[in-house]
């Protein structure tokens, strides 16, 4: 029902120029000169995304889609109610090979790769040696000796440097493990209706691939495929490495099934701010611990335990005796927040500062997360944001927003 309410209301009308706002400042709207052009990368969906009416702009050094023909809220609803194609093909691949591979990618992130079952994978940190949190990424324990890597487009060159320095100091202390990294497009396919118009490109059932699971498939006739049951919309998803030779042959097919469309950074956005989820460079960084921003589930226990993290004795001690911020949800009334307005206590006093904001479509209210201090943290817990010189009621508020639909296979 509360997908129903916004499209067409006043609201709706509204929403779409304030929902864009937010998302926009992070991209900038590409000038259609040969310069340009010429020095924004380019995923092979490209001139696949213009003939379909992409809105293209610059992000992260790449020429990416923020809507498309139909408006912004459109397609967010239309994510939440059906399905979406996301390109997502900016993003790093890598592989880790050798037998210490787990040791290798473990000298580098927070989470315990070691304990991951066969083709399962898990949201992780790289840390820096203050416990900062230098990118977030997804780490898949494959069944073929290697390990599948997954971080942020914005973070690439820096996470490859990075990987790269720490090899070559890890293989000269006498350990096995090599890096690949994969020139493979990345197709996210996003909604309720994912696992039905999945399935009839798929052999294997798809009732066995759950959440954070993966698994190598031939997808619409196309081999070489590995399909990761995740994404970053809150709702249960699958994201396709495919051989970038066929990525627009992927795409096309699965535009085949009427409940699929094309959607941008502008959806996807605001998709993960209603499921609660971080974007890098906003709501984490290098200035932030995992704990500050609430993120201590993605510390494994055994990890905790040895201290064997990137900044692990800073992290640990944060755990014991808490920290002096904290991230946290928030509601507000009136016009939307955005990133840094200033968040204050009940008697007007700053206390932080939003990372991220925006009318939720969905909801039909405004959504933000940002940092405050410990002791506002609680839910529940009244305070104020000022938007545009002007003083607002918020509440801290639980956080996904929007309820979360990954499958667990139940």
């Amino acid at each position: 029902m509360l997908l129903r309410v916004v499209a067409g209301s006043r609201f709706g009308t509204g929403i779409q120029k304030e929902v864009l706002r937010a998302a926009v400042p992070r991209v900038r709207q590409e000038r259609h000169s040969s310069t340009a052009e010429g020095s924004l990368k380019k995923t092979a969906l490209y001139e696949f995304h213009r003939a379909q009416g992409g809105k293209m702009v610059e992000f992260a050094g790449w020429s990416m889609p923020v809507q498309y023909k139909d408006s912004h809220i459109a397609s967010h609803l239309h994510t939440r109610q059906h399905c979406s194609i996301f390109d997502v093909s900016h993003m790093l691949q890598s592989k880790v090979h050798g037998k210490d591979r787990v040791k290798f990618i473990e000298s580098l992130i927070v989470g315990d790769v070691a304990e991951l079952k066969d083709n399962q994978g898990t949201l992780s940190l790289f840390t820096n040696e203050k416990g900062g949190i230098m990118d977030d990424l997804i780490v898949t324990k494959t069944s073929l000796g290697y390990l599948y890597v997954v971080s942020n487009a914005g973070c690439a060159d820096k996470d490859s440097a990075h990987m790269q320095a720490k090899l070559k100091q890890f293989k000269a202390a006498g350990h096995d493990a090599e890096l690949e990294f994969l020139d493979y497009s990345l197709i996210a396919l996003q909604g309720p209706e994912m696992a039905r118009v999945l399935q009839a490109g798929v052999s294997d059932d798809l009732r066995k691939l759950t959440f954070m699971t993966s698994t190598m498939a031939t997808v619409f006739g196309i081999a070489d495929c590995r399909v990761t049951r995740c994404g970053y919309t809150g709702e249960d998803g699958v994201e396709i490495s495919v051989p970038s030779q066929h990525a627009v042959q992927l795409t096309e097919t699965l535009l085949k099934d009427s409940a699929v469309k094309m959607s941008g950074l502008g959806a996807r956005d605001s998709l993960r701010l209603e499921a609660g989820l971080c974007l890098y460079g906003n709501d984490i960084n290098e200035g932030t611990t995992p704990v500050e921003a609430s993120l201590v589930w993605t510390i494994g226990k055994r990890r905790r335990k040895a201290l064997d993290f990137p900044g692990a004795s800073i992290v640990v001690q944060q755990i014991k005796e808490k920290t002096r911020r904290k991230r946290v949800g928030l509601v507000s009334t009136g016009p939307p927040v955005r990133q840094h307005t200033p968040i204050l206590s009940p008697g007007g006093r700053v206390i932080g500062e939003v990372t991220s904001g925006c009318p939720s479509p969905c909801l039909k209210q405004n959504v933000a997360m940002g940092y405050v201090e410990a002791e506002f943290s609680k839910l529940g817990t009244p305070i104020k944001v000022e938007v545009r010189k002007k003083v607002v009621d918020a509440v801290v508020s639980k956080m996904p927003f929007f309820p979360t639909r990954y499958y667990s296979g139940k």
